[in-house]
């Protein structure tokens, strides 16, 4: 979850990777540090401090450094306490081998404990600090040997003793000019330009300065120069890998004058909706294109079911999704936490498909359910929001969402837009396994297309309306959201975005099982926010609204303040409620894509209402590449 960068080349050192670390500081902000080396003195200087990446540019301005190559840290703290000294770089003994790591050693006190008696001090209660340590020990002992090695000979030996997650990036002062980089578990990407490499945990670190990118597979080293780049496996031999052209727009990773990254990401869905869309339906035929499968037609025809995983408001998107594709296709859906995936002993069946969601593609535990499915003999299809990310590299298929880089760890347009990822495979099972027409795949495909209009209009609708409501709630200290159906998993992400952002805690339930247990909380305090939509042209939809109508009364019989979203146009409601939020009528089914964007915006206002640090807000990283 940590954010790492590194620089060789000709530019002044220092400011590309701290702009490089700026732009991860959404993967960890316990604290950061940097390592600059210079050629001509052949040493390595480290600053730290712990806290966010201001702080280490003030150490800076204090203690300034200059060198030809360098690499950074941002850190998110998982062993050892967010301090200078537990921030990264670390440091081996002679303080010549330097090394940032993301990721988990597993076995680190069992290392420790073996380099300890072989004489190695240590200073810090990091896992990462073991690593350097390892290194200068292996350098030693092939030294005593009379074979010295180079370092990048070193981190293959030491790498072998590793157990756990970890993306390394490695310098040492005997060599200069020279980082290398390893990968088992989180990410990595490499760029390169013209007589200048880099190393990044992700490309929005490195973006500003080239497009060109390897993504590093697991298993893979890279040693960078100025001159080249090497990509070998941990034996050493030579591995292959594409360079992948990014076609981001740099500014896409930039606020573009809002006031937070969250805010900005909130306002771009209906692109991000749009881009998922374009090039993969036809008005004229109804039908479906999904280029990027190596699946066949028929093969996706055969499922006999669908098996989800995914994590956090990735798994909101999946519980949604399963609606649309039992709904559409008649098709089974199971839902799994990606976590828990694994240990649940999972019946093999080589004919179910396997669906990961993710917006990174390197999130940990869905990683490790995809290779659990495969192992299955399922075929695994990835809905992701990185090309080239590591679950779609493994995966048969892919559906990208084209959401572009989301900055703000509160995920909003990734979900939009997964949700229409999950809209489209819905609608081409449906097609294939003949459960749908051509007549009836044209009108979806027309309400699809009129989705990011919609969205434009209760943003530019409810903006105003939710920073109001925002004054008038953000004194609560508990939240509950309703909702059933399809509607349910909207609430469930309407109040995992105001406690990840606010504080506050809420909860989302469905609408139904009130009188089990969550009546008991409802007094005249407790804000209750119910998702009260319908889709007059839908029987089943328009009975979960009569029901959802029972539940909003059982909340106010018992004082309860009631803020509902309903659909323009029905005059029922408003004098059942308090407040009432009304969106664009629309299908059952994408009902939800318009529905969450004013629970994001109560959420967004909310947390700046309470002074909430709304982009990196406490204990959470962006991608969790670690168990």
């Amino acid at each position: 979850m940590c954010g790492i960068v590194g620089y060789v080349g000709s530019k002044k050192v220092v400011p590309v990777i701290i702009e490089g670390l700026r732009r991860l500081e959404y993967r960890g902000y316990d604290s950061a540090g940097i390592a600059v080396g210079s050629s001509s003195t052949s040493t390595l200087e480290v600053r730290r401090a712990p806290g966010k990446l201001a702080r280490l540019e003030e150490v800076l301005l204090e203690k300034p450094l200059d060198g030809t190559y360098g690499i950074g840290h941002t850190r998110w703290a998982t062993h050892g306490r967010p301090t200078e000294e537990n921030a990264h770089p670390h440091r081996d003994c002679t303080g010549r081998i330097v090394v940032v790591h993301n990721g988990i050693v597993e076995n680190y006190l069992e290392l420790k404990r073996e380099l300890t008696a072989q004489g190695h001090k240590f200073v810090t209660e990091t896992d990462t600090e073991i690593i350097a340590h390892l290194l200068e020990q292996v350098q030693k002992e092939a030294e005593a040997k009379g074979a010295p090695i180079a370092i990048e000979v070193a981190v293959q030996r030491a790498v072998k003793l590793l157990t756990g997650a970890f993306a390394l990036g490695v310098l040492s002062a005997a060599e200069p000019n020279k980082i290398v980089a390893a990968r088992s578990g989180p990410p990595v990407v490499i760029g390169v330009g013209d007589g200048e490499a880099f190393i990044a945990s992700d490309v929005p670190g490195i973006l500003h300065h080239t497009r060109d990118i390897y993504f590093l597979a697991d298993g893979d080293m890279a040693i960078l120069t100025p001159a080249e780049v090497r990509i070998t496996d941990f034996d050493g031999k030579p591995v292959v890998r594409q360079i992948s052209r990014i076609q981001w727009d740099p500014i896409q990773a930039e606020k573009g004058g809002y006031k937070h990254f969250m805010l900005k990401e909130i306002w771009e869905q209906p692109r991000a909706v749009l881009d998922t869309t374009l090039g993969r339906v036809s008005l004229d035929s109804g039908k479906v294109f999904l280029g990027e499968m190596e699946i066949s037609d028929e093969e996706l025809a055969r499922a006999t079911s669908i098996n989800i995983s995914a994590c956090g408001t990735s798994w909101h998107a999946a519980q949604a999704g399963k609606y649309m594709i039992e709904r559409l296709a008649r098709l089974p859906v199971d839902v799994d936490y990606a976590s828990e995936y694994r240990y649940r002993d999972p019946i093999a069946d080589p004919n179910a498909l396997g669906l990961l969601i993710t917006q990174s593609g390197e999130t940990a535990d869905t990683l490790a359910a995809q290779r659990e499915m495969k192992s299955h003999g399922s075929k695994t299809v990835a809905i992701c929001n990185v090309v080239g990310a590591m679950v779609a590299r493994e995966a048969h298929g892919s559906i990208y969402t084209h959401a572009g880089p989301e900055i703000g760890v509160a995920s909003t347009k990734a979900f939009t837009s997964q949700l229409t990822a999950l809209f489209l495979l819905a609608l081409k099972m449906g097609q294939l396994r003949g459960q749908l027409d051509t007549t009836q795949s044209i009108q979806l495909i027309d309400q699809l297309g009129r989705v990011p209009n919609k969205i434009e209009d209760v943003l530019r609708n409810t903006s105003a309306q939710c920073e109001q409501l925002a004054k008038e709630f953000a004194s609560a200290s508990d939240f509950l959201f309703l909702g059933r159906g399809i509607h349910f998993p909207i609430a469930l992400e309407g109040a995992l975005k105001l406690k990840e952002i606010s504080y506050i805690h809420a909860e989302g339930y469905p609408a139904g099982e009130m009188k089990h247990g969550p009546n008991a909380l409802i007094d005249e305090n407790l804000p209750v926010v119910v998702l009260a939509t319908c889709d007059n042209t839908d029987p089943a939809s328009k009975l979960r609204y009569e029901k959802t109508l029972s539940n909003i009364q059982e909340v106010t019989a018992r004082s309860g303040r009631v803020i509902a979203v309903a659909t323009e146009g029905d005059s029922t409601i408003g004098s059942l409620v308090e407040h009432t939020i009304y969106i664009p009528t629309a299908p059952g089914l994408l009902i939800p894509i318009i529905e969450i964007v004013p629970l994001q915006l109560l959420a967004y206002y909310i947390a700046v209402r309470r002074g909430c640090d709304v982009d990196q807000p406490r204990n959470l990283a962006k991608s969790v590449t670690v168990e």
